[in-house]
Order: structure tokens, then sequence, then C-alpha cells
């Protein structure tokens, strides 16, 4: 039994190491500096609830882009109670261009969409009399780079692409951070590997709401974001839309634009996860229990055969297991600069993992699903 047990888990990972499109290869997919990229108009919208601590570095960031385009900032602050609106204004003036941003006072949230993009529709409406060329959808909390916005436009161009999408750096100086916040960028170009995102024979399709650039034409043509109105995970599903159509998508990881909100504990983090995850599983009893299965095959039964075999062969495929195990997972920790022993903490991360699976589970089946800044966005019954 342990010797097909080591058997198992080595055909596991010989698979995601060779077969699932080199997800690993972060430093492969990591956006370049823009070459000579063409001037273009670009409307920026944000949807903010709540993010006085973070809006402010992040309008500031936009307004001091690089590169020849023109831009303008639509915030559409969604009955925030925490001065929201008046520190966006302030960092506009403070980077004295105060006529690059116009706030939008959030409406009443309507019945079937989720606040974000219920913000995020109001904020096309109005950016769309401005005639664009590109929309960029981002948080709140996203400090782009200077060559952020430039970047985006020449991979579009280049690639003949109609969105493009950065997997920003995510906060990571907490013990919490450091332990999980790698492994939720491991996990997610798993399930959505770049390579496969951008193959157009590929039906993978995938993007990271922080930072969406798109062209109108292309949400249009994919329904809007009415079409997307009631999902959780928004970004892939505009993703998954805009690809159906035809279009070329590009996703990869930035090195330079990043996220500016921390996660403190492992509690925020675990609620985070919870949010959207079971939501991931279509609201399946049965697809969680595979899922748990496979994620314990995957990352708990290589350190289980070299801890618990009692022969050498299976105890030499567990090692060789966990081995391709930390392979994978090390360039994900050179880009946020962690120690790589971090690496042999993955078991105990997917651990994590699972166990806030549950716990979205457990919210979901309770009338909490999808919790975020007291809203139910994943409602019992939505699917």
């Amino acid at each position: 039994m342990f010797i097909a047990a080591g058997i198992l888990t080595i055909a596991i990972w010989t698979y995601l190491l060779l077969g699932r499109g080199g997800f690993w290869r972060i430093c492969q997919t990591i956006a370049s500096a823009p070459v000579n990229a063409a001037p273009a108009r670009i409307v920026v919208i944000i949807p903010a609830r709540n993010e006085a601590d973070v809006v402010g570095r992040t309008i500031i960031s936009l307004l001091q882009q690089a590169g020849p385009h023109s831009i303008h900032i639509f915030l559409v602050d969604d009955n925030s109670t925490d001065g929201t609106a008046q520190v966006a204004r302030k960092a506009a003036e403070f980077a004295e261009k105060a006529k690059m941003l116009t706030i939008i006072q959030g409406q009443p949230l309507l019945p079937g969409w989720s606040g974000k993009l219920w913000a995020v529709q109001q904020g096309i409406e109005q950016a769309s009399k401005m005639s664009p060329d590109f929309f960029l959808l981002t948080d709140a909390d996203i400090e782009h780079a200077p060559d952020s916005l430039s970047t985006l436009v020449s991979i579009a161009h280049s690639g003949h692409c109609d969105l493009v999408s950065f997997m920003v750096k995510l906060h990571c100086e907490t013990l919490a951070e450091k332990f999980l916040i790698p492994a939720f960028v491991y996990f997610f170009f798993k399930l959505y590997p770049p390579t496969q995102i951008s193959n157009p024979r590929s039906t993978t399709a995938g993007a990271a709401g922080g930072c969406i650039l798109i062209r109108p034409a292309a949400l249009s043509h994919a329904g809007g974001i009415e079409a997307i109105r009631h999902e959780v995970i928004d970004d892939c599903a505009l993703a998954t839309r805009v690809k159906q159509t035809g279009a070329r998508i590009w996703m990869g990881p930035s090195a330079t634009t990043q996220s500016i909100r921390p996660y403190g504990s492992f509690a925020e983090i675990g609620q985070m996860i919870s949010r959207s995850a079971f939501n991931q599983l279509h609201h399946s009893s049965l697809l969680l229990l595979l899922s748990t299965v496979g994620m314990a095959l995957t990352y708990l039964l290589p350190p289980v055969l070299v801890l618990l075999g009692h022969h050498v062969l299976p105890i030499a495929l567990g090692a060789l297991a966990w081995l391709l195990m930390i392979v994978t997972y090390i360039p994900v920790l050179r880009l946020y600069r962690l120690n790589l022993l971090w690496a042999l903490a993955l078991p105990l991360v997917a651990v994590f993992y699972m166990g806030a699976t549950f716990h979205s589970a457990w919210k979901y089946w309770t009338g909490r699903g999808g919790e975020w800044k007291g809203r139910v966005q994943d409602p019992v019954g939505t699917r």
C-alpha cells in the first residue's frame, strides 16, 4: 500500500511539474518594462467602500504614471463612512492633478448585484462618455508602479490582447502573511496557468481583479459588467466571458505593482480565502470532498510517507515528491524575497487552506457566503 501511495504522489507531482502549463515558472511570466508603448486614452474605475487607509496612495500612484497616456480616474464611493472620498480628493490635490479625478457617489445597491460590481457598473457608465481606448479596473488598495499602465498597454498592443491583467504583489510582511500569502499566489496560478490563459486554443481563462486593463469594445461584446453582476469571483468570470468571444487575454505577475492592504493575522487571511473558496467549487459538497482528498494526496501524502514510512522505496518516493513540491514553490518565494526554507511549510499551509475552504462552505450553508464589508455576496440559492 505504501509503495502504491508513493507511486501515486510521484505521478501527481510529475504532472504538476511538467503538465500544468509550467504554472510555477513565475519568473518567465513577470511583465517586463514597456517598449515604445503607444499613447492611449485610459479611464480608471475604482470601486471603494471604506478605503480611507489606502486609497490616497492608490490615487497618487495612478496620477504619477510615466508615459504618453491620457488618464482620468473615476472613483465610485460605495457609501463609505470613513471619509474615503475626501482622502482621494486630497491625494489628487496633493499631486496637483485634481481635474483628473472624478468622484461618483454610489447609488443604493440593486438586487442581484454584488456591491463591487454595482460600483464598477456606475463607473463604467460615466467613463464610457469619454470614449477611452481602455478601461483600467483596479482596487482602492493597489499602488501602481510608475510604468504600470504603460506596461499593460504595451502588452495589449504587442500581444493583440483585449484584456490584460496583473496579479499584483500582495502585502507580505507579517508572520501570517509570510506563511500564507505566497501560497495564495501559488495556488491561484496552479488553477489559472498564465501560459494557458494566453493560449487562444486553451479554454482556461483568468484575471486578477486588482488590476485589469480591458478594451471597451471587448467588455461590451462580453455582455458588459451586467453579465457578471452576481459573480463573487468576478475577475475570472469576466476573463472567461471575454475569451469566449474569441478575444485574446493575458495575465501575469507584477513584481512592482502591489497591494498595500495588510492582512495582519491568520484569521484575516482565512476570511479572505473563505470569501470565495466554496463559490470556486460551485457550492458542490462533492467537489468539496474531492478537492480535500486531492489536496491531502498532493501536499500531505509526501511528508507522511517520509515521516511514517517503514521501507526504503516508499520513503524515497515520498521524499522525491516532497522535493518536487519544494522546487515548484521556490519561484514564488523568490518573488516575495522570502527565505527558501518557507517551502518546507507548504504541507501545513495546505492544511490551513483546506480548513478555510470548509469554513467557506459553512458560511455559505449558514447564509453568510462571500461576506465582505457587511454584505453577503454569495447567498444560498444563487446557483
